[in-house]
């Protein structure tokens, strides 16, 4: 028998033995009082009862209106306690978020073939760092297994249909890029409300609300911050759609793509290394096939122009150039760093004595990319990235396993283990 109910039946059992004590002394004490008629312990149980049920019948019972209303309450709470989360994890990183604000700067410095080289990896592997160690406020969308064997099949035929439409003279560029702008907005909104409340500690954002505007709005809260940095979103947005030749504003594409990225970080998650593992490998041909094997990804990547990959303003040549850019793309970043990301989980769960798999997997992910720009300088030709990453991330995460005497358990680990473990 648990403890919890032995404590239950040993608090029934003294709390039956007081009353019987009490009920056996009643009739002494009411006969030396004057022999009163004493009631009976029948009658006294019912009394009891009966006036039980009536206190029972009088707790109020909650309406819907009240329900949705006590269910809101809670969300806000816990919708407050995780960004408190975000903003501790914010300040914890703050010299990565330093690190990227500054290299914004470094275009101004010029447009050298290995400036734009330096800022792609200082981008991408603080990217990937900083997305790993983020903290969410709802638990992420989980990957299938199935969804990751699809995974190849459909961005074949995404980039295929976008190859189709431009080969016969259809440009989706403004649709794209419209969509791409909005959701961009949005997850300025959302990545800038840590960064807001880092900036401006001593403002108290749990609490400050725009009251006036939500009225307007018809909604019941409105927190200022969120509204501030939806506010730099939509002008980020606006600063795109300009007028303006992309060599000046290519900085704005890049700020929306590194939020979507760190968004999607913090949305997907692999559930399982297998998982992980079968995507990595699947999208490993899939780059390999669509770069070396035809003009399809480069033909997409610089004649469909949004935000969903990074840029550089390519060095100056005698000879003009079909694009005026050196490009990372977007997925370069974003799928690895869902597997550096998942490590960290792992880290967390199996506790490495050796070798910190988080800290192995963002080594891995700069070393990959290092020989991605290294082979790209070599053949002078584009290079499909995941060809690089891909097994320098699984690899590098096998033998971290190794050792750490782990091998099974990485290979086997599951997100449902985690949970277990945290209930446990």
């Amino acid at each position: 028998m648990k403890p919890t109910l032995l404590l239950c039946c040993a608090a029934a059992a003294l709390t039956a033995a007081s009353s019987a004590f009490q009920t056996t002394r009643l009739p002494n004490v009411a006969h030396s009082s004057g022999g009163r008629r004493i009631t009976s312990t029948t009658s006294t149980a019912r009394s009891l009862f009966f006036n039980n049920n009536q206190a029972i019948q009088k707790q109020p019972i909650e309406t819907e209106e009240e329900k949705q209303k006590r269910l809101k309450l809670e969300r806000l709470v816990e919708i407050e306690a995780g960004e408190i989360r975000r903003q501790q994890r914010v300040s914890e990183d703050k010299l990565g978020y330093l690190f990227l604000f500054a290299l914004q700067f470094l275009p101004l410095v010029g447009s050298d073939r290995y400036l734009s080289i330096a800022y792609f990896f200082g981008l991408a592997v603080t990217t990937v760092y900083l997305g790993g160690r983020q903290e969410v406020i709802d638990a992420p969308e989980k990957v299938t297994k199935q969804n990751a064997l699809y995974a190849p099949v459909g961005a074949s035929l995404a980039i295929g249909g976008l190859y189709f439409l431009l080969k016969n003279g259809l440009d989706p560029t403004s649709l794209y890029a419209v969509g791409v702008t909005i959701f961009g907005a949005l997850c300025i909104s959302d990545i800038g409300v840590p960064l807001l409340r880092n900036l401006f500690p001593s403002v108290d954002f749990g609490t400050a609300e725009t009251e006036g505007i939500a009225k307007k709005l018809d909604v019941d809260r409105l927190p200022i911050d969120g509204l501030i940095t939806l506010g730099l979103g939509l002008l980020c947005t606006v600063v795109y759609w300009t007028p303006v030749a992309l060599e000046n504003k290519f900085l704005i594409s890049n700020a929306i793509a590194w939020a979507l990225g760190m968004v999607s970080l913090g949305a997907i998650s692999l559930g399982s290394f297998q998982t992980g593992a079968i995507l990595l490998a699947g999208l490993f041909c899939y780059d390999i096939f669509w770069v070396f094997g035809t003009d399809v990804m480069m033909t997409v990547a610089t004649k469909v122009e949004a935000p969903v990959k990074f840029l550089y303003t390519a060095p100056p040549s005698d000879t003009p150039k079909d694009y005026p850019f050196s490009v990372l793309g977007f997925g370069d970043v974003v799928i690895p760093g869902l597997f550096v990301r998942f490590m960290a989980k792992v880290d967390e769960v199996l506790q490495p004595k050796n070798l910190s798999y988080f800290t192995t997997a963002t080594f891995a992910y700069g070393a990959g990319l290092a020989a991605c720009f290294g082979a790209n300088e070599m053949f002078q030709n584009g290079q499909p990235a995941l060809l690089y990453l891909d097994p320098s991330l699984v690899g590098s995460a096998l033998a971290c396993a190794a050792v750490n005497n782990q091998l099974s358990e990485v290979w086997e680990f599951e997100e449902s283990s985690e949970e277990k473990l945290e209930e446990a």
